[in-house]
């Protein structure tokens, strides 16, 4: 049985980064996915391909997988750097805005 190890990035549709500060361990699918004839639906006899485990630090991740066999793969995050303005969103809305507002 086999594992990945990672920390998710943040969604597209926000700019938050909630839920991106925990270490997930997903399992490897063993068996790739069918699609059922009748309905169309995607299903695996898998069960496994269905369970992620969430730890607060990637050493406990590491050691919940070593201490049940499990091989992990870690893949380590691209930190992404802070995309602060220097006016910030008023800057919008400012009096003495040098351009022409375009919306």
């Amino acid at each position: 049985m086999s594992a990945r190890i990672y920390r998710p990035a943040k969604t597209a549709m926000s700019s938050g980064m909630a839920r991106t500060h925990e270490w997930i361990l997903e399992f490897v699918p063993v068996t790739a996915r069918e699609v059922d004839p009748l309905m169309g639906w995607t299903s695996s006899s898998d069960t496994q391909a269905q369970v992620q485990l969430r730890f607060e630090t990637m050493e406990e991740a590491r050691e919940y997988a070593q201490e049940r066999g499990i091989v992990a793969i870690v893949t380590q995050p691209r930190e992404r750097r802070a995309n602060i303005r220097v006016g910030g969103y008023g800057e919008n809305f400012a009096i003495n805005r040098r351009g022409t507002w375009t919306h």
